[in-house]
């Protein structure tokens, strides 16, 4: 299957996929911290570290549906211009404990994901 099909289909999917963590979030949570960006993230950050440590290491995986997750479903998914955007934000209305605490969640808890559960295959 077209690599450049792959990617596509695979951000739509994410796409959708964070678009409905939005709605879940915004239906269950009211608050000014951007909770859906997080959560898309971390379970981004997840997916991915589970695809490329955990998974190859003990199933072998098509290199197509590895481009269809990792670079496609988890690209369209995790939202960093969205988090950046949402931090500035933060910052302009005054909300700076806010900002600070979203950018050291997100990059803490992210950069922790990644490096834990795909450190399995190293």
């Amino acid at each position: 299957m077209n690599t450049v099909f792959l990617v596509f289909l695979g951000g739509g999917l994410g796409s959708l996929a964070r678009f409905g963590v939005a709605e879940i979030v915004r239906f269950n949570f009211k608050s000014s911290f951007p909770i859906a960006t997080l959560c898309s993230n971390i379970l981004s950050c997840i997916i991915l570290a589970l695809m490329v440590g955990v998974f190859s290491e003990k199933v072998e995986v098509n290199p197509a549906i590895r481009t269809l997750i990792i670079v496609g479903f988890c690209g369209g998914f995790s939202t960093f211009s969205t988090f950046s955007y949402e931090t500035v934000e933060l910052m302009r209305s005054g909300n700076f404990i806010y900002a600070l605490a979203n950018i050291l969640i997100s990059v803490t808890v992210c950069v922790a994901l990644i490096y834990f559960l795909s450190k399995q295959s190293a």
